[in-house]
């Protein structure tokens, strides 16, 4: 089997000679990724089957068809992004041309989770393919079938030289960041990400981070309760909270809470039917570590469990589960859930609830249900998350047009869409210079007379129109 480090100098072999940089290459390529999804549809459903259980509904909604959207965008509008960007020019500049132009980074790392195995290493690798880089990807070894599956199926449609996956436990992850790349993404967690910060700053390797966090919901005000209710157990209990983006927890009144628990009830019945643990359309928990710690959680929770609260370990089956009379100090607050286990904490006011919200590490998602637009932009507002979505969960991560990224301690950088191009994207700023103008550039040159400098300064002066556009050579 190939080394981890003859993979990569293989790979950076090709990039130098600068294959993967034409347009034609990048759209073959990335058509090639498309092809992979739609040839292989039933293989990767039951990967996701075997590695979580995933309903195919869920399995095709979150893993295969947001990838799929994501390069058919990308596809459409690549050539666009690929144009350089003139910029505004000043007197001294008027004749040269002044722009940025997009180039790779080179050789860069993606690693995967678990949670949604095949998305979360595909959809990065549509950015670094489409901005010319050749990528190692690292999926998550927990989802053992969709990284099996990934292994086989990348080298039949992409390009050998330029991209390769590369298998293993935390043991080769580690071996694997002792390696220089050029850039490094990663989504998991805020543990695993500070050892990668430390890894990647001994080749000053740029990281983005897309990691997760206690991403709160805010019910307040006058509202659609049923609907409300129907969203919310939705995106809490889509992949059985194995979302990164899942709300985590209500903060909502006591009176609304009073009114909001039997329409959740409602909402589940309806959803998966009277048997919960029967239905085909709920998921679960990824493996048995991940069942006792979401088990153990749910032990020390002070809390009342309301709804739910069951488990079988055989099954890696745990209940949706509502819990009530939680305070912040409880075990449930201390972490991210990443499971079906849903608190509800009271605050009598909105004010109340915006500084609970903030006295906390910024979320990468944030939710507030609302009809009212003034709750609704105030909470927009006076609080910071890495997305915000008003009225529903998660679906504001599957427009390509919108980034997806954390802010904090839920992660830096983002992608989907244009802003994965830019993520792997060296933004390179261009001057192309004449000879022109050379009796105004002769103001610049030593012997240094206080009068040339009077005509710099002025020459050099942005408008107050075009303010930050500024040079004086």
């Amino acid at each position: 089997m190939e080394s981890q480090k003859k993979v990569i100098e293989r790979l950076r072999i090709a990039f130098r000679s600068n294959m993967t940089v034409p347009l034609h290459f990048r759209l073959t390529q990335l058509e090639a990724l498309l092809s992979l999804l739609e040839d292989n549809e039933a293989q990767i459903l039951e990967a996701l089957h075997k590695d979580l259980n995933k309903p195919k509904f869920e399995a095709v909604v979150s893993d295969i068809e947001l990838v799929a959207n994501e390069l058919r965008y990308t596809i459409c509008n690549l050539e666009a992004w690929l144009k350089p960007t003139y910029v505004n020019k000043n007197l001294p500049t008027k004749l040269d041309d002044c722009f940025v132009r997009r180039e790779p980074l080179g050789v860069v790392l993606i690693i995967g989770a678990w949670n949604y195995p095949l998305q979360l290493i595909l959809a990065p690798l549509v950015g670094a393919i489409a901005a010319g880089n050749c990528a190692v990807l690292k999926p998550s070894e927990i989802s053992q079938a969709t990284e099996q599956l990934l292994s086989e199926l990348i080298p039949k449609y992409l390009s050998q030289e330029c991209y390769a996956v590369i298998c293993g436990g935390a043991e080769e992850t580690k071996s694997l960041l002792q390696n220089r790349f050029d850039h490094i993404f990663y989504t998991g967690s805020q543990a695993v990400a500070r050892s990668i910060l430390q890894a990647a700053a001994v080749h000053l390797t740029p990281v983005t981070l897309e990691l997760g966090g206690k991403c709160p919901c805010l019910v307040y005000g006058h509202l659609d309760l049923k609907a409300a209710a129907n969203r919310l157990v939705w995106a809490k209990f889509f992949n059985v909270g194995q979302s990164c983006v899942a709300p985590d927890y209500v903060l909502c009144t006591a009176e609304m809470r009073d009114k909001l628990i039997p329409l959740i009830v409602e909402a589940l019945e309806a959803f998966y039917g009277p048997r919960i643990n029967e239905s085909a359309d709920y998921g679960r928990i990824v493996t048995d570590r991940h069942w006792n710690r979401l088990m153990e959680l749910l032990g020390k929770s002070q809390g009342k469990v309301v709804i739910g609260g069951e488990g079988v370990k055989e099954d890696k089956y745990i209940a949706p589960t509502v819990i009530v009379d939680v305070t912040e100090s409880d075990a449930l607050m201390q972490e991210e859930i990443f499971g079906p286990i849903l608190p509800i904490l009271t605050v009598e006011s909105l004010e109340e609830g915006i500084r609970f919200i903030n006295e906390r590490e910024k979320p990468l998602a944030l939710y507030v249900f609302s009809d009212q637009a003034p709750v609704v932009n105030t909470v927009l507002e006076q609080t910071s998350s890495g997305g915000f979505c008003s009225n529903d969960g998660i679906v504001h991560m599957t427009l390509p047009e919108l980034p997806f990224g954390g802010v904090g301690a839920s992660g830096m950088g983002s992608y989907h869409g244009r802003w994965g191009f830019e993520t792997f994207s060296h933004r390179r700023a261009c001057m192309l210079r004449g000879w022109g103008l050379e009796r105004l550039s002769v103001l610049r040159y030593p012997p240094y007379q206080e009068s040339n400098l009077g005509w710099l300064r002025w020459a050099a002066r942005a408008k107050k129109k075009n303010w930050g556009v500024c040079s004086i050579i």
